[in-house]
């Protein structure tokens, strides 16, 4: 019986090669989408989870509130003496370990120099918490000595090629000689963090590197990354609703305004499961970027709507043959076959199709994951679908997938009467509405995507055409090492010699970064000064700063030390931080006093706003002062504006005179526009992949499309062959006969409508500058899909009214 089914399943596919052709292809392009998602989401999903006991590995994580409790800043790491004391507060932690980044720095052994951008500081309990496997050297001691040193395996050829690294010698940052203690494996591609380079923390106990006293009781230095491991049964919310009375039990005793505020009124503390880092957390310092559960869902939910689509498609093209089988069912159902045997052979047909479109599907996602992992800016391994789960799922598809599309055409062909059908009565209408139905729920599909690549298309461009505030073009960023400091005037003499270099300036932080930094702020309000209750950040700049990068002043001048060398205790606003502190206008800032970090001085100037961070973020308040090593906050960062005419022959002199002045340290730069261009780098993969799997929706709606069209057209052969003998043009008969699919697509299009602007309007929530979605997307996107829906249709009604209306009626 089986081989009987299997027989007649072939010979069917075979004399109706180009339906089952395109359902062969309707299939396979709809299940390779959803292998390729699948593979995206299964890799998104797997972070973190190759840690040892990661279900109960925690990230300590720290938020900042305002005087009326908004949220000012939230942190994934956290100040150095919370890691001891948690450890001592808590014995239901097993293990605790800190780490900082201490990059980019410039790293050097004997006669390499290198720039090291992965660089931390960590306690030796990260090994255990993260699994790390040790190459060479003993996990248990290789990070317990001061000044020991542990390399990443491509970080140990790097720097010491095909030598033996264990006992030689790094100097880091020019003042911290290091021995290599050990070389370790990679953490793995889907982990959070990837440190190539770990000295171990005791170094930071040396007061020329950070002090052991810091680490005690330096509360506002929030750069350190703390991890632990509860012990087991451990409930992690319990703990955490602990975290309050710990803060206001060990944080200095603040007073604002004269009133007590409790120190867990001020900020919080709050535990992160390790393997939630990677899809829910985006906080202000994460050592990687990390990725968005909300794209997990939509691109989740984009593989399930193409599959839908190609299971609608085998329903309508196999509803669409019925008419050529008819006399099969007929025949069969004469000679003795019951509706169930019948059944079966339809099901097996469509089993049979969807177990080879899989087959195909597996070695199409297989050719394509490279591809998809550059489009996503990750690595996707085919191993990602050996998993026993996916292969089983991949096991058991053919059947599902073949019952759920092929259930019903099984159903429908099945009733056919037996003595209407061999008698010729062949016209089959059952089901018509609930073929429409789907075709309209095809095309709702696709247009809502359509209309999604859109706005996304339109936000990205508003992203890269909003004037900025500040001019970023030819903008070159370096590290501004400590070695130059002392020759910064020569340097920047020699340096402008040539014409194509404009101008250059230090700050702490440059734009595209985010601005973290921030202390209590006081301004003048009638007789006294008088906390601020906004958030100020600093950024600490020097005078050529805002001529760089072409910041505007609203009110007021420039820093000028040399003018006016009481500039040093100076200040330049921004105009968001003086309408936030009440003044009238920016030209009323103008001198008056302001205290930041509780240094007194003056209001300088006043610059417009400018975007600093992403159009992420909205415009906070900010204080620019001149910085010195002594001062408030050291330059980090060298600024270059570099002219248009010959910017490689710029870059030349740049490079020479810094090995000029800085011989030992490496010459490594940016251009700012690649930095900014980073900043959305995860909303143009996304674009990009919202327009590919759009087409292919598309490509298929019009496949279903096809086989709709195809069967109402051999229904109505003779009408068409009557009305051309009654005089109808052909063109009549194509406007006929293309009406009707026409308002299927209309519906489909009110219908996506509304439910695209409402998810558009979600995601353009995650920006703080954002475009409103344009009206005339939506009758574009219906329009697009209507002109490629019509051009399906025409191409099978031309053909059919051209015919010769004898053959049409010669049975008749």
């Amino acid at each position: 019986m089986l081989r009987h089914y299997l027989t007649v399943t072939v010979r069917n596919l075979l004399k109706h090669k180009l339906i089952a052709g395109i359902n062969l292809f309707g299939l396979t392009t709809g299940l390779t989408c959803c292998l390729l998602i699948l593979a995206y989401i299964l890799h998104e999903t797997s972070y973190d989870r190759a840690a040892p006991n990661a279900d109960r590995t925690y990230r300590v994580t720290r938020e900042f509130y305002n005087p009326e409790g908004a949220s000012t800043l939230q942190l994934s790491s956290v100040a150095p003496p919370f890691g001891p004391l948690l450890k001592n507060d808590f014995p239901q932690i097993e293990q605790l370990s800190r780490m900082i980044l201490f990059s980019p720095v410039v790293v050097r052994h004997e006669d390499r120099i290198l720039t090291e951008d992965s660089l931390f500081f960590s306690e030796p309990a990260f090994l255990e918490l993260f699994g790390v496997r040790m190459l060479r050297g003993d996990a248990r001691t290789a990070l317990s000595e001061p000044r020991s040193v542990i390399l990443e395996q491509s970080a140990a050829r790097k720097y010491f090629g095909d030598q033996d690294p264990l006992n030689q010698e790094l100097k880091i940052d020019a003042r911290i000689l290091c021995k290599v203690t050990g070389v370790y494996q990679a953490l793995p591609e889907n982990s959070h963090l990837h440190p190539a380079v770990l000295v171990s923390f005791s170094t930071l106990n040396d007061s020329t590197v950070y002090g052991e006293r810091n680490l005690r009781t330096n509360w506002s230095n929030n750069a350190f990354h703390t991890y632990f491991r509860l012990a087991p049964g451990t409930d992690a919310a319990q703990l955490e609703a602990q975290l309050p009375a710990f803060l206001d039990r060990h944080l200095p005793q603040p007073q604002r305004a004269a009133d007590y505020v409790r120190p867990s009124k001020m900020s919080s503390l709050a535990l992160q499961r390790l393997t939630d880092i990677h899809l829910h957390s985006n906080r202000a310092d994460e050592l990687e970027p990390n990725g968005d559960v909300n794209r997990v869902y939509i691109f989740g939910i984009i593989a399930l709507f193409v599959l839908l689509i190609a299971c609608i498609n085998y329903m309508n093209l196999s509803t669409a043959r019925a008419a050529l089988r008819a006399k099969e069912v007929g025949v069969r159902k004469v000679v003795g076959a019951q509706r169930s045997e019948i059944i079966l052979q339809f099901l097996g047909e469509s089993v049979l199709i969807t177990a080879l479109a899989t087959l195909l599907a597996v070695g199409c996602t297989v050719l394509a994951l490279p591809w998809l992992g550059r489009l996503a800016g990750t690595a996707l391994p085919p191993q990602l679908l050996w998993q026993p789960p996916v292969l089983l799922g991949l096991a058991v598809l053919p059947l599902v997938v073949g019952v759920v599309s092929g259930l019903y055409p099984a159903l429908f062909m099945s009733s056919f009467q037996p003595q209407q059908i061999l008698k010729g009565f062949t016209k089959i209408s059952g089901g018509l509405t609930f073929r429409r139905v789907l075709v309209v729920v095809q095309f709702m599909v696709s247009i809502g995507l359509l209309v999604s690549t859109a706005v996304v298309a339109l936000q990205l461009r508003y992203l890269r055409q909003t004037p900025l505030g500040y001019d970023r073009a030819q903008i070159v960023t370096l590290g501004f090492p400590l070695s130059l400091r002392p020759q910064y005037e020569a340097f920047r003499h020699a340096l402008q010699q040539q014409a194509g270099v404009q101008a250059l300036g230090l700050s702490s932080r440059i734009p595209t970064g985010r601005l973290l930094d921030a202390s209590d702020a006081a301004a003048s309000v009638g007789d006294s000064l008088r906390p601020t209750s906004a958030s100020v950040k600093y950024l600490g700049i020097d005078e050529g700063f805002l001529p760089t990068y072409g910041i505007k002043l609203a009110a007021g001048r420039n820093f000028d030390p040399k003018a006016f060398p009481t500039d040093t205790a100076g200040f330049i606003l921004n105009a968001t931080a003086v309408r936030l502190i009440g003044w009238k206008s920016p030209a009323e800032a103008v001198g008056q006093a302001f205290r930041y970090g509780g240094v007194p001085g003056r209001v300088l100037g006043v610059t417009e706003d400018y975007h600093f961070e992403s159009l992420h973020q909205p415009i906070v308040p900010m204080v620019m002062f001149l910085s010195t090593v002594t001062s408030r906050s050291s330059y980090n960062y060298l600024s270059v504006k570099l002219a248009g005419a010959d910017v490689p022959g710029s870059l030349q002199h740049l490079e020479r005179t810094w090995k000029a002045f800085l011989p030992d340290e490496p010459f490594t730069y940016t251009f700012l526009d690649d930095s900014y261009d980073r900043l959305y780098q995860a909303e143009q993969r996304q674009s990009m992949l919202f327009g590919i799997f759009a087409g292919i929706a598309i490509l298929i709606a019009c496949l279903g499309l096809f086989g709709l069209s195809s069967f109402a057209i051999t229904q109505r052969v003779k009408e068409i062959g009557i009305r051309k003998v009654l005089g109808a043009s052909t063109a009549t008969i194509v406007v006929l006969l293309s009406r009707d699919f026409m308002r299927l697509v209309l519906v489909a299009a009110l219908l996506a409508f509304p439910l695209s602007w409402y998810v558009m309007h979600r995601w353009l929530q995650d920006f703080a500058y954002r475009i409103a979605v344009p009206w005339w997307i939506f009758p574009l996107a219906g329009l697009a899909a209507a002109l490629i829906a019509l051009a399906t249709i025409a191409s099978q009604t031309v053909s059919v009214a051209r015919a010769n209306p004898v053959k049409s009626l010669r049975t008749e």
